[in-house]
């Protein structure tokens, strides 16, 4: 029985043998290439720093609101290189990670934030087909898989919740038997299943889609441009970079995992690093023995929980499970890449697939999310209100980071709106504790997350104890 087991693993193993270390998003030939960078001194009335959605969103939204208004975007090193072009390609209308999150966290105004969520989803779509961004945008919806009997059991409990809070409109509870006829895998006991609140997309491509629109709307855009510094300036900001400066009436920070210009922002977010595989091109009949036919994203219920998801191409993207925090809450390259979880990964993937045996994987790659202790974007104002910033989306900034640019616009301009009235945008999450103790509490968190999915999702003194506290980890 060991013997078979060692021969499975290895087997699981060479899969990966011809994967490239890689974004499969990013590894396009239609890359577009990078702007120049800056050099010498530039005004503007708006710069916004940061070339992934939060500051694409930003500065787009700004031309659309004002065609005149002068705008400048500085990202450090290439428009979607980072997390923007790394991700699974999920894009939710919830604003909340998820309404079991929002229900918990702000319950007087869930209704509203799930409005606003499906507003703000549909809002990206109508942009992906206004500005002709070619990025495989499909409305497929998502289920939400259980692949234990308690998490059957959580689901259920789940939907009657949304029920009870008008808020299961477009979801559906499905049995093992309905949920096998969407995807079949003989480790699904039940899903819920979200019609039309997930999109799937291209990632990088809509990146690229959003930086060729901001430059038909007039912004200008530095690559390869870092902001170092950021400081008041007369009436206005000044942000030095490496060969030059930047004026400007107001700033929009859209960094989000990268520390802020704005230190006293930094301890609300820690980094954590997320892996995913991409396998090579299902063939027809392989495709057909899975019966994937309505291409939903999906994603199971575990605490460390795997999503995944079809290219247009057919491949299966697979990614999650570990999520890896860093001592000290660096962010470095030589991250980006964890063998050991690539491994874990395809053998999770072959359990999950079995049907998909000698299906090798073309790309593995990693990257860095902006996590906070809600798991939700929070927002505010510096310099006097000249600069706004938005970060924490921890791993569903796809869609939310379009809403969060509106409410950095909003704070800029001073003005009170249906955003900036939410408590959601009005409250900081609780900051995370300096080093050892943030690496400890993390540590431990996991690994208490860890023992809950074996042990029949029943949470520990230390869960119950985070839980009561608003405090949280995840990717």
């Amino acid at each position: 029985m060991a013997a078979r087991a060692m021969n499975r693993n290895a087997d699981w193993t060479r899969s990966l043998a011809d994967a490239k270390p890689v974004s499969y998003w990013l590894d396009d030939p239609g890359r577009p290439e990078a702007r120049p960078a800056l050099t010498g001194d530039e005004r503007c009335d708006l710069l916004v720093v940061g070339g992934g959605y939060s500051g694409l969103w930003t500065a787009l939204l700004a031309k659309e609101r004002d065609p005149g208004r002068d705008v400048v975007l500085l990202e450090g090193q290439e428009v979607g290189w980072a997390a923007s072009g790394r991700n699974g390609g999920f894009c939710a209308a919830s604003l909340t990670h998820g309404t079991a999150n929002g229900l918990a966290r702000w319950p007087g105004e869930i209704a509203k934030l799930e409005e606003l969520g499906a507003q703000n989803l549909d809002a990206i779509e109508e942009a992906v087909a206004r500005y002709s961004i070619d990025c495989d945008f499909e409305r497929t919806g998502e289920l939400d898989v259980a692949t234990e009997p308690h998490q059957v059991t959580e689901l259920r409990e789940f939907h009657e919740e949304l029920a009870e809070a008008g808020l299961a409109d477009g979801t559906e509870l499905l049995d093992a038997e309905a949920v096998r006829e969407q995807v079949d895998s003989p480790t699904f006991l039940g899903a819920l299943y979200d019609r039309r609140g997930v999109a799937m997309l291209h990632p990088a491509k809509l990146a690229w889609g959003l930086k060729q629109a901001c430059l038909d709307a007039g912004v200008r855009i530095y690559e390869h441009t870092p902001a170092l510094d950021l400081s008041s300036s007369g009436p206005g900001t000044a942000v030095r970079t490496p060969y030059g400066r930047v004026f400007a009436e107001a700033v929009a920070l859209g960094t989000n995992v990268f520390p802020s210009l704005v230190k006293r922002v930094r301890s609300y977010t820690v980094p954590v690093y997320d892996y995913a595989l991409m396998t090579e091109p299902l063939t027809d009949d392989q495709l057909a023995s899975i019966g994937w036919k309505n291409r939903q994203g999906i994603g199971d219920s575990a605490n460390q929980f795997h999503y995944f998801r079809l290219s247009a191409d057919n491949r299966i993207l697979w990614g999650g499970y570990d999520a890896i925090y860093p001592y000290g809450g660096r962010v470095r390259a030589e991250y980006d890449h964890r063998p050991e979880t690539y491994a874990k990964l395809a053998g999770h993937f072959f359990t999950c697939f079995p049907q998909l045996e000698g299906v090798r994987f073309s790309h593995a790659w990693g990257g860095a999310i902006d996590t906070c202790s809600r798991f939700s974007a929070f927002f505010g104002t510096a310099h006097k209100g000249r600069v706004a910033y938005a970060a924490g989306y921890t791993g569903l900034g796809v869609g939310a980071t379009r809403f969060g640019a509106d409410v950095m616009l909003d704070l800029l301009s001073g003005e009170r709106t249906e955003r900036t009235e939410l408590e959601m945008v009005r409250t900081k999450p609780l900051p995370f504790p300096p080093e050892p103790f943030a690496y400890t509490g993390i540590t431990l968190t996991k690994w208490s997350l860890a023992r809950a999915d074996d042990n029949g999702g029943r949470r520990n003194l230390w869960l119950k104890a985070m839980d009561k506290a608003g405090l949280g980890f995840d990717s």
